[in-house]
């Protein structure tokens, strides 16, 4: 809607008008394409108000700029022009019978005949959640009509709903430059990933190779049958890097199979053999689930070799690992007697590189990587506190129906 205002009124302050322009800036809105659903509340609006025509109007520091219309084609006009300025400098509604007869609007080009025969005029501020007035969704009609609370009500719902699409727009152009940058992140992930894979690929090849021509020469029961453990643990970990060098390069969630969490934990206690005392864990069956066995297997080959590792100096490892069924997924728990975690650290345990005790070997990214997989698998992953000392670190998955 172009009006005048005929001199009445604050002047818009200067900081106000950067501001706005600021918040403008964010929307993107002005110079575009009209957008469809601005384009239906002013002709909603134009409805509940019952007259012909309706705008939203936003406000730069010299000029009104019409976004959407109902009833007319808008163009952009001077501010000194612009009858919606004492709604943006004031903040407040104006809502007239008959703006001719209205001493703020009497003498106004658009209400005189000189431009137009405004009568009817109501106008709601459009403010953003941050307090900025950046324009105004205006109804007006040639002919006298009454103000009704009812109109002026609905008005200044669909304004709210007005900002609420630009708040909208901004929150989905913002995630699409986050996924982006994401984008950008993964990308340099997987780089970085294949090259830790060529890096850990190397030595465990040549080890393979030495495993081969041992199994040739070895005949004792007891070292073959410790070969013969060597060799699951190079395979499974040439699986492993593999897998999680594809986890990196995808970002997604790796695959639909089937996955025997009972056998993957007997697979991480052998490979653990030697660190992780077997009488020393005890454990209950396991719920199945979806996913990469390679990955989830990892999962609980870190929480088993941190809950030996932080076992109280002097004591022998006590390590529970049980399931239950908790609101539709599986939660598995692996259960201490060990040092502990405060509570004010119960996530940044597992940020990467974090490593809140010094004094046992570790890189600080194992349970990173390993909440990074579990919500790869459409789940979730902590740490609480358990009765009587040391610590339960969970894991929950959806739930697998047979």
């Amino acid at each position: 809607m172009a009006g005048g205002l005929e001199g009445a009124g604050a002047v818009s302050a200067p900081a106000d008008d950067r501001r706005r322009e600021r918040v403008l800036a964010a929307y993107d809105v002005l110079g575009r394409p009209p957008r469809r659903e601005l384009d239906a509340l002013v002709e909603l609006a134009a409805q509940v108000a019952g007259v012909p025509f309706a705008a939203v109007n936003l406000f730069s520091s010299d000029a009104q700029h019409p976004v959407a219309t109902s009833g007319f084609e808008g163009h952009s006009t001077p501010m000194d022009n612009a009858m919606c300025r004492l709604v943006v400098e004031s903040g407040e509604p104006i809502m007239v019978e008959d703006a001719a007869r209205d001493a703020r609007f009497a003498g106004n080009p658009w209400t005189t005949g000189e431009l137009a025969d405004v009568r009817y005029y109501g106008s709601q501020p459009l403010r953003t959640p941050s307090g900025v007035v950046i324009g105004t969704l205006c109804v007006f009609d040639n002919e006298v009509h009454q103000v009704t609370p009812e109109a002026a009500r609905g008005l200044e719902q669909l304004a709210d709903r007005v900002v609420d699409v630009l708040e909208l727009e901004l929150a989905s152009r913002r995630l699409s430059e986050v996924n982006a940058r994401l984008s950008t992140s993964n990308d340099r992930l997987a780089h970085f990933a294949g090259q830790v894979s060529h890096d850990l690929k190397n030595p465990l090849t040549a080890i393979s190779l030495s495993l081969e021509a041992l199994e040739l020469e070895i005949t004792d029961p007891y070292q073959t049958d410790t070969l013969a453990r060597a060799r699951r643990g190079v395979d499974r970990m040439g699986e492993l890097i593999s897998n999680l060098l594809e986890f990196a390069s995808q970002g997604v969630a790796p695959g639909d199979d089937v996955v025997d969490l009972d056998a993957e934990l007997a697979s991480a206690l052998d490979d653990l053999d030697g660190r992780v005392p077997r009488g020393s864990v005890r454990t209950g069956p396991l719920p199945p689930a979806r996913g990469d066995a390679a990955q989830l297997r990892s999962v609980l080959m870190n929480l088993l070799d941190n809950a030996a590792k932080f076992t109280v100096d002097g004591a022998e490892p006590e390590i529970e690992v049980e399931a239950v069924l908790r609101d539709g997924h599986s939660r598995v728990e692996v259960r201490d007697r060990g040092r502990g975690v405060p509570d004010d650290k119960h996530e940044r345990v597992f940020a990467p590189l974090s490593r809140l005790d010094k004094t046992v070997d570790g890189t600080g990214i194992g349970l990173a990587t390993c909440r990074r997989i579990v919500e790869a698998h459409g789940g979730s992953m902590g740490v609480e506190e358990r009765v009587g000392g040391g610590s339960v670190f969970w894991f929950e998955l959806p739930l697998v129906v047979a």
